[in-house]
């Protein structure tokens, strides 16, 4: 039986129009103060609203970072390693301590200015945050200035502390962000080439150029967002050009769409079922078991994702381009160990999944038609994720499918492990805590960048798979719409960047 709400598309498409009316006019408007040369806005359709306020210390610090208003120490290359940001040059100073050289003349949006106390005063309130931001899951981090350095120390060597810093949720904003009880507000105090002006709960929000950005000034006057969790709505505003840059249009709308406005981003994401290892009919290994036997991963790609997706033999997928040489003869020994299916006929299991990424529904009903096939009996419960996620956390769900960014915080899968399957990780859905596991993790995450580190990373994966908490069954490539009139809309793998200074509408 499936629980989930149908909105109407047109109405959903009207909503959005008139959001985008709201924030910047129809296009002829946008274009009347002078054309193009800085003066146009541009106009974003994004696939979710804020879960937290737009809170940087959540999830929500990759929308800032999307937006190019809250900006980061550090930043990464597209092999994730670490480029200078809002610090020019860092050290390791010795096992616990790293110091980096404060980028000078930035100004923060409240007209304040970049120092070291206020970059360390940044950090601290994110590693003091109850709970911590997901990228300082497991890590203790203490910050201080010493004149205009900043200086880090963890508790335990930590070779990815670079990278770490160049997570969206330890964005440097000014000292007005910061609330007594602990609140934390992006508007008017980040750095970046936009300025967050005004949040419209979860309808959208504004954002002004910033004239006295420290770098190269912004080509477009500003940003008109709106959030579409409609897939058919989102595909509606590309294909009649009231929004320019259009995130994750659904592959079911495609054939609608001019091709020339759409781009094929391959993303470092992975379509996951997370199974409850801790209580319910999934705390037997064998009924797990069964689960795992029962998917198709060739039906879901080719029936939903219409090809555009990848089979996933494991938890890290092509984009990730050394995970698939270190599966090797002991990462197959130890999967091969796994417990025979348990017979399953009539076990009632709850399957939950949200219809901001309009293929997740449609994966739910084929996955329903393969558990039922082998005697599961089914209950979905499809949701908006933003009415869902407490619920996936709490362990509600027997089984919950989740579209999960496989390297989002630094570059280096180990922060998402440790963060979905480690005892105290806080995005643990399959509520996973195994000795194993940890141990595994702790080692992953005390090697250096490199091969070794990359063979641990990969025992992590195997152990998490031989326990059958996750079934990965596929890896994604999020379409990215933009209009005719945009240009240099950014396509990042990662999901950190949208637009930048760069982009411009004309």
């Amino acid at each position: 039986m499936i629980r989930t709400p149908r909105p109407s598309h047109l109405a959903a498409a009207a909503v959005l129009l008139a959001s985008v009316t709201a924030c910047g006019g129809a296009p002829g408007a946008q274009d009347a103060g002078g054309g193009g040369g800085g003066d146009d806005r541009i106009r974003l359709a994004m696939l979710q609203p804020p879960r937290s306020g737009l809170s940087p210390l959540s999830d929500d610090a990759f929308k800032l970072s999307r937006w190019s208003t809250a900006e980061t120490l550090v930043t990464l290359d597209d092999e994730g390693g670490a480029l200078p940001g809002l610090a020019t040059s860092w050290e390791q100073a010795d096992d616990l301590t790293w110091r980096f050289a404060v980028r000078d003349g930035v100004t923060f949006h409240d007209g304040t200015e970049l120092t070291a106390e206020q970059a360390a005063a940044s950090l601290t309130a994110a590693a003091e945050a109850s709970p911590p931001p997901r990228i300082l899951d497991g890590v203790t981090l203490t910050a201080e200035a010493d004149g205009d350095t900043l200086v880090v120390t963890t508790g335990e060597p930590d070779p990815l502390v670079p990278q770490r810093l160049s997570s969206p949720q330890l964005a440097v904003l000014a000292a007005s962000a910061y609330a007594p009880d602990g609140t934390v507000s992006p508007v008017g105090t980040g750095t970046g080439p936009y300025e967050l002006t005004e949040v419209a709960g979860t309808a959208g929000a504004t954002l002004e150029r910033f004239e006295d950005y420290w770098g190269e000034p912004a080509q477009a006057a500003g940003l008109d967002v709106s959030y579409v969790p409609d897939g058919t709505a989102r595909a509606a505003a590309l294909r009649t050009g009231e929004a320019d840059v259009v995130e994750a249009v659904p592959v079911g709308q495609l054939p609608q769409i001019d091709p020339a406005l759409i781009y094929e981003v391959p993303m470092p994401r992975t379509n996951t079922l997370y199974l409850n290892t801790s209580e319910g009919p999934f705390a037997d290994p064998a009924v797990r078991a069964a689960a795992r036997t029962a998917i198709d991963r060739a039906r879901l790609v080719a029936d939903v994702y219409e090809g555009r997706a990848d089979e996933a033999e494991g938890l890290l997928g092509p984009a990730i381009p050394w995970a698939a040489d270190l599966r090797d003869d002991a990462y197959a020994a130890l999967l091969g160990e796994r417990p025979e299916p348990a017979p399953v006929d009539g076990v009632e299991i709850s399957l939950g999944t949200f219809t901001d990424r309009a293929e997740l529904p449609e994966v739910a009903v084929l996955l329903e038609q393969e558990l039922e096939a082998v005697g599961f009996e089914v209950e979905q419960d499809v949701r908006e994720y933003q009415f869902i996620e407490a619920d996936a956390l709490d362990g509600a769900f027997d089984a919950f499918i989740l579209s999960r960014a496989t390297v989002l915080d630094s570059g280096d899968p180990v922060a998402y492990l440790y963060s979905d399957f480690a005892c105290e990780g806080s995005f643990n859905i399959a509520q996973l805590c195994d000795e194993d596991v940890d141990a595994a993790l702790e080692e992953a995450a005390a090697l250096p960048v490199g091969p070794e580190r990359q063979a641990a990373t990969m025992a992590v994966e195997a152990l998490v798979l031989g326990a059958d908490a996750v079934v990965p069954l596929l890896h994604e490539r999020v379409v990215q719409g933009e209009s005719e009139r945009v240009e240099d809309a950014l396509r990042d793998p990662r999901e950190r960047a949208l637009v930048d200074a760069s982009t411009s509408v004309g």
